[in-house]
């Protein structure tokens, strides 16, 4: 490590101290040449998670645009924003688990894991957020998707 004082390479380590959460290092350092006393920090350099779109683009996982769409496919329902939030974790967790460490998911697997937690908070909520994901553009849609959800739940 470069010293501040004197730009001196040769420096030891006097102490390491851990964050709270684990995601940083702070070291005490001390330059072997001037004597000069400094901190430095080390963290984990983490890759973004990115979503491959139907196109092929790539963009970053973003959870608030989830979000966005479960709050809007639970707007006048009786789901309060705590549960809006669990299922939020939920999501982001199972994506998570999925992806592993190849840090890139497809965004249909997003939607996927949205309906399958949907479905287990909602049927109404889960209806609406099928209906812009899987883009219905007619009522045989509509009807084809609640007659499934019932046969499921039979």
């Amino acid at each position: 490590m470069r010293c501040p004082h004197c730009s001196a390479m040769n420096d030891k380590v006097l102490e390491s101290r851990q964050n709270s959460s684990g995601s940083s290092i702070r070291r005490r350092r001390e330059c072997n040449i001037c004597g000069y006393r400094f901190t430095s920090y080390e963290r984990i350099e983490d890759k973004p998670l990115m979503v491959i779109k139907r196109d092929g683009r790539r963009e970053p996982f973003d959870l608030n645009k989830i979000g966005r769409g479960i709050r809007s496919c639970t707007e006048k329902l009786k789901i309060g924003e705590n549960e809006i939030d669990l299922l939020l974790q939920n999501i982001e967790e199972a994506i998570l688990l999925k992806v592993g460490s190849k840090r890139e998911i497809a965004s249909s697997d997003i939607g996927d894991e949205t309906l399958k937690q949907l479905k287990e908070v909602d049927l109404v909520a889960y209806v609406r957020f099928a209906a812009v994901y899987k883009a219905f553009n007619d009522l045989g849609q509509f009807i084809a998707e609640i007659q499934k959800l019932g046969n499921e739940l039979a």
